[in-house]
């Protein structure tokens, strides 16, 4: 069992003060173990498939969606090496017809949706000139590119450029661009009968966010949701 992951006594330390206490249930099992094969198991597949040492896979699993949406716990991680940086996004709109069939509401508030590789959901991002994500977003995997983007930049700050594919060539995400004074590097789609002018030169550098992508597919998780529940997937992205 060389290549299991177990967390320093310094690192629990720091994590300790943002831990839950005082929660009814169950008898709480040992920090160090769980979080260990939490931080073990995200780049991997299942966590059904959680090593033995660790205990049960739901010891990993239920702690897991309360921890994340508060981030402060997740921003230890990213501090001491065990995450890298992500962006937020809830991810679990619930959908208000209540009429709706529990089914359909369950995969609609799970961000899946049905496009031409099945069932799946997407990922939108926005990266620095380093390649480090600064957004993150999780979407069904039928939602176009452009319908996030004016949040991706609103969620991002401050920008001084924005290099994307045209995909994201619509006025109103450049009029957006120009109001904060931002430039625009997008090449117009091939359906504007004249296309607007863009800085070629620059646009080169999109290939940090390909590469971001590429790097984040690495990890088996992310390349393929096993997670049912979208905070758990959004929450191992990060």
């Amino acid at each position: 069992m060389a290549d299991l992951f177990w967390l320093s006594d310094v690192q629990v330390e720091r994590i300790e003060p943002h831990l839950p206490l005082g929660r009814c249930g169950a008898r709480r099992v040992d920090d160090r173990r769980v979080l260990s094969g939490i931080v073990h198991m995200l780049p991997r597949a299942r966590w059904r498939d959680t090593p033995a040492p660790y205990g049960p896979a739901d010891h990993g699993l239920h702690p897991f969606p309360p921890l994340e949406p508060a981030g402060r716990l997740a921003g230890d991680l990213r501090r001491l090496g065990l995450a890298s940086s992500r962006g937020r996004d809830g991810g679990d709109r619930r959908d208000p017809r209540a009429g709706a069939p529990l089914r359909r509401r369950r995969k609609r508030g799970q961000a899946i949706g049905r496009s031409r590789g099945g069932r799946t959901s997407k990922l939108h991002a926005l990266t620095d000139a380093t390649g480090r994500s600064r957004v993150l977003l999780l979407t069904a995997g039928n939602v176009e590119d452009i319908t996030l983007a004016a949040r991706l930049v609103d969620l991002a700050g401050p920008v001084e450029r924005l290099i994307a594919d045209r995909g994201y060539d619509a006025n109103h995400l450049r009029h957006r661009l120009a109001d904060s004074g931002a430039e625009a590097v997008i090449p117009s789609t091939t359906s504007r009968r004249s296309p607007l002018p863009y800085d070629r030169a620059t646009y080169r550098l999109r290939n940090v966010v390909e590469r971001m992508w590429c790097r984040l597919k690495d990890f088996r998780r992310i390349a393929t949701r096993y997670d049912r529940l979208a905070a758990n997937f959004l929450g191992g992205d990060r």
